[in-house]
């Protein structure tokens, strides 16, 4: 009888998620520099890779956004997308609590195994959404590691935080002391074309939490997620409006034509060690991006729990080797960003974690035994109804319908300045020495 009591508190509290520590822990210090490098269960751990995972090679693409959209709308764009991508990073964090407390409570253990967002719909919603969830995910992280070319690990995380937060306010800082070109102009918005695909590959920024699940998965208190991301958004905020601000005052509509921000700088040590810094970060966001595939892949061969390293390596090449190949072939950046984010990122990131936690909360029972409930603040289950449907709404409408028309159009009237194999992305044609 006792141990009923307990398990039923057990369960309402998550603490059979929490990491259990022993006495039997080293204290010295190389056991905690090792923790600190290397352990990636923690909250901090949890902030760097939201983080540094948020925004990477798009930070270059911003302010060619700006000068679509104007510097008016470019800000508001990001502060709204920055929160709205919050609040379905949370809705994805409480579907994980729901899921994995109700299967804890069924005895299943997941030591040896990482839970993955397919997982959690299918587990509440059943195949269907699974199959849906499984479909936009994986071809949206298959496209977002083909655009970066997990690790847990704070080092890494830490260290790519570090490189973005260079290349930022070096974008800043050299576009201040820059200063306006001569004759510059701020014409966005000027046409819709542009601006919804300004206001697309703002959404595709933040909308880089594919990964939230398997994030949660590796943290010891994985209840404590729920305001990580935020945290994250705003601290990349401090990263990105200054610079594509700053790099949009300073070049205006010349943007237009230079999608990658590094292009109008002129040449010095700084701008070199940004890109060096920036080419750095995309191999930890590949390898972040590529982690949630590989264990998909893993699963599908059988091969995900077991303990030979040997055997895992071998399955992720058939994952990778594509992945390359294609990163290769096609020049995945500016208006290809834009695509990618109207068509899958809209429903990976907004449209389905808002559905999925209606519908699983749909019946009175489900809200009345659910593991988090909304807050007061928010005007309860009705509230978080009303909010859940804007987001819907608006992603449908505006994301994928105006924004997927716009990303299309503007991508097919640049095609034939991508090139395959292009050995220089979007640069003039060489003109041949008389």
């Amino acid at each position: 009888m006792a141990s009923e009591k307990v398990e039923t508190v057990v369960a309402g509290n998550y603490v059979e998620m929490e990491r259990e520590e022993g006495p039997e822990e080293s204290c010295s210090i190389k056991t905690k520099l090792s923790n600190f490098l290397w352990h990636g269960g923690s909250v901090y751990d949890a902030w760097f890779s939201c983080s540094s995972n948020q925004v990477a090679q798009v930070l270059l693409t911003l302010p060619y956004s700006f000068s679509q959209l104007g510097m008016l709308s470019g800000i508001l764009f990001q502060l709204f997308y920055g929160f709205m991508g919050s609040w379905t990073a949370y809705l994805i964090s409480l579907l994980y609590v729901e899921y994995r407390t109700r299967k804890e409570r069924e005895k299943v253990d997941f030591r040896n195994h990482v839970i993955q967002w397919f997982e959690v719909l299918d587990g509440l919603l059943g195949k269907h959404w699974r199959n849906i969830g499984l479909f936009f995910n994986c071809t949206f992280l298959l496209f977002g590691s083909v655009i970066q070319l997990i690790a847990c690990a704070r080092i890494w995380s830490f260290l790519g935080l570090i490189m973005t937060t260079y290349t930022a306010w070096y974008l800043t800082i050299a576009s201040l002391l820059h200063g306006q070109v001569d004759g510059v102009k701020h014409s966005g918005p000027a046409k819709l074309v542009l601006y919804f695909t300004g206001a697309t590959n703002i959404l595709y920024t933040f909308g880089g939490h594919a990964v939230t699940v398997e994030i949660m998965h590796a943290m010891w208190k994985p209840q404590k997620f729920k305001l990580i991301y935020l945290l994250a958004t705003l601290y990349v905020l401090t990263l990105t409006l200054p610079s594509a601000s700053a790099v949009y005052w300073a070049f205006g509509d010349m943007l237009l034509d230079h999608s990658n921000a590094f292009s109008l700088l002129p040449r010095t040590g700084f701008r070199d060690t940004a890109i060096v810094l920036m080419l750095i970060h995309q191999f930890i966001t590949f390898g972040f991006a590529c982690t949630p595939l590989y264990f998909v892949w893993e699963k599908f061969l059988g091969v995900h729990e077991t303990n030979s390293i040997m055997k895992r390596s071998l399955a992720r090449l058939p994952v990778v080797i594509p992945i390359w190949f294609l990163a290769i072939v096609f020049p995945f950046f500016g208006p290809i960003n834009s695509t990618v984010g109207s068509l899958l990122v809209s429903f990976t990131v907004y449209i389905i974690p808002a559905m999925a936690h209606m519908i699983t909360f749909a019946p009175a029972a489900a809200r009345e035994n659910a593991v988090e409930r909304p807050p007061s603040f928010l005007g309860g289950w009705a509230g978080m109804y009303s909010i859940n449907i804007f987001v819907v709404v608006w992603v449908f409408v505006v994301g994928f319908g105006l924004g997927g028309w716009a990303s299309m159009m503007n991508f097919i009237q640049q095609v034939n300045t991508f090139g395959l194999f292009a050995k220089c992305y979007q640069c003039p044609p060489h003109k041949p020495k008389l």
